[in-house]
């Protein structure tokens, strides 16, 4: 049996945020100490609010993306949509997420390093705007910002304790198995900074995918904190629906046709909060299956890379695997629709998320 979604964008918005709030009551129905339906609704309403606020002062700013010129054509339409939507809904879902317990110092620690990441997109995203292209700060300049701000993040979790599991640096992997990596851990975390902030931001490329995306994967963390048994982890798992909530609401008027974008404000916050998540609660293995479209996106384009180096002869040409990267421009490019695409992605991460809750560490 095929599920079928309804084709209109508001449609399928609103669908997809019944599903996660559903899944969040049942949550909260079966567990004892699960409180994931106020936040994640909560965070909804008001980044809705704030956004809805926001978008005619974002135009009035003239933040209008530049659209690369070397992606499909069909995108030159968007140039001049308002962009660093990140700015109004990531700290919805910090401010929210944090307030659920703030004796707990480890939802401070994150939400440091969810404003450190938005920041950096916000320069990266400034410095776009203001040079009239698609490019803002220099691969390596990024990247040594994102790297600086995931090693502060990464003393800050080492100082309190709160790295691997029983033992400093384990990871848990399913069928009770661990991972003992010791210090090892530090540069796994930074590679996880790193890989999974640049995910989010090479999947915020179609109108909805990454908002949409990144709701139904941090609503997943949220419910495998809870489901994980000894009580679960309430703090963790709250902020994590908290951050799905706001990008339920961005996506309101991120879905198709787009009426705002996220920019790297966005997404390379969307990663960095993920991450930390994940590294504070020993939850590595259950982001890297729910994340799976994040993945394949990034490795979409490495491939498309490699393999055109490889094969590059003298003329300079060489093959391409896909059509275009990142994945869903390859899709896009093979005929199906920008919705269809964004609407076979959410659907994507939703089966991710429940192989990931069955395959819980």
């Amino acid at each position: 049996m095929q599920l079928s979604w309804p084709s209109n964008s508001r449609s399928t918005a609103a669908l997809l945020g019944f599903l996660l709030l559903g899944a969040c009551l049942i949550c909260d129905g079966l567990v004892a100490n699960s409180r994931l339906a106020l936040p994640l609704l909560l965070t909804a309403v008001i980044s809705w609010a704030v956004t809805r606020w926001g978008l005619p002062r974002l135009r009035a700013l003239k933040l209008g993306q530049v659209i690369r010129e070397e992606g499909p054509k069909g995108h030159q339409s968007k140039a001049g949509t308002p962009t660093m939507g990140g700015l109004l809904v990531v700290p919805v879902g910090v401010l929210v997420g944090g307030l659920i317990n703030p004796a707990d110092p480890r939802l401070l620690a994150i939400a440091a390093i969810t404003l450190a990441y938005m920041a950096i997109g916000a320069i990266d995203d400034w410095r776009s705007l203001t040079k009239r292209t698609n490019t803002g700060l220099g691969p390596k300049g990024k990247l040594v910002l994102q790297g600086g701000a995931a090693l502060l993040f990464l003393a800050w979790a080492a100082y309190g304790q709160w790295l691997g599991g029983a033992g400093a640096g384990d990871v848990a992997l399913p069928l009770g198995w661990v991972l003992p990596l010791g210090l090892l851990i530090w540069p796994l975390g930074l590679f996880v900074f790193l890989a999974e902030s640049n995910a989010t931001n090479l999947t915020d490329g179609l109108d909805g995918l990454a908002a949409g995306c990144g709701a139904v994967v941090f609503t997943g963390m949220g419910l495998q904190l809870m489901l994980r048994g000894n009580q679960g982890d309430p703090s963790l798992a709250a902020f994590s629906v908290a951050m799905a909530g706001c990008w339920l609401g961005f996506l309101a008027h991120n879905r198709h046709p787009a009426r705002l974008f996220m920019g790297d404000t966005g997404s390379l916050a969307m990663g960095a909060s993920l991450s930390a998540v994940a590294l504070l609660s020993n939850s590595l293995w259950p982001l890297l299956v729910m994340g799976g479209v994040f993945l394949a996106e990034s490795l979409s384009v490495i491939l498309q890379v490699w393999v055109f180096k490889a094969t590059k002869g003298p003329d300079g040409q060489g093959k391409r695997l896909f059509r275009m990267a990142p994945l869903h421009h390859h899709f896009e490019l093979g005929g199906m629709a920008e919705q269809q695409v964004v609407i076979n992605f959410w659907l994507a991460s939703l089966l991710l998320v429940g192989v990931g809750l069955v395959l819980l560490p």
